[in-house]
């Protein structure tokens, strides 16, 4: 792990100028900010230099927005194609007074962009518009159904990097292992308070090179 004292960390709060509310880019995109031809980013990809995936049915290229960041600090690329914007995170609770609480402080405290949704229907919607760097689902809900989300989110490829963190109740240390396990990136107790959901928040979306 000597390694890890050489790492750099960068908290990639945003968006790419050429793909705005994106974290998932074309080709075309990658070609703008990394100012090449798109052929170049085909030859890439074509290569595995460039990790991403092929939309089904077609030769339409996608790459993760994680793993065009990666390949550009490996390859000493400048990140100035890149603008870094408010991180976004969609809260899922039905419990309006707590989500307006907890919305509020995330807004003054963590200057996020955030959105809120009360029931599993909603959420899948509000995903796919306001597309989340982070997911906050409070497991403590009646309406909510985290198991389905947490499926629906991990199985599409333009939420693939949406990190999806936990409210519940205080745990353990063998509740919480099973609760990773089960797809959660992190947690945070119902009376967290907001500073403590940021460091979560903020650890959780940290991109590690």
């Amino acid at each position: 792990m000597a390694e890890l004292a050489t790492v750099v960390v960068l908290k990639l709060r945003g968006k790419c100028n050429m793909s705005k509310g994106k974290n998932v880019l074309t080709t075309g995109e990658v070609a703008k900010i990394c100012n090449v031809a798109p052929r170049t980013v085909s030859k890439w990809f074509d290569k595995g230099q460039l990790k991403g995936y092929r939309i089904p049915g077609s030769k339409d290229r996608r790459i993760p927005l994680n793993n065009l960041v990666r390949f550009m600090k490996t390859h000493d690329m400048p990140l100035t194609g890149l603008l870094i914007g408010k991180l976004r995170v969609l809260i899922v609770d039905s419990n309006k007074e707590d989500t307006s609480n907890l919305e509020q402080g995330l807004k003054e405290k963590g200057n996020y962009e955030v959105q809120s949704v009360s029931n599993t229907f909603e959420t899948g919607m509000i995903a796919q518009r306001f597309v989340p760097h982070v997911l906050l689902i409070n497991l403590l809900s009646e309406d909510i159904e985290a198991k389905q989300i947490s499926k629906s989110i991990r199985s599409d490829r333009e939420l693939q990097t949406v990190k999806i963190i936990a409210i519940v109740n205080p745990l353990n240390d063998s509740e919480a292992s099973a609760l990773l396990q089960k797809g959660f990136d992190a947690y945070v107790t119902k009376s967290s308070p907001v500073e403590e959901v940021i460091k979560t928040i903020e650890e959780a979306t940290a991109i590690i090179y």
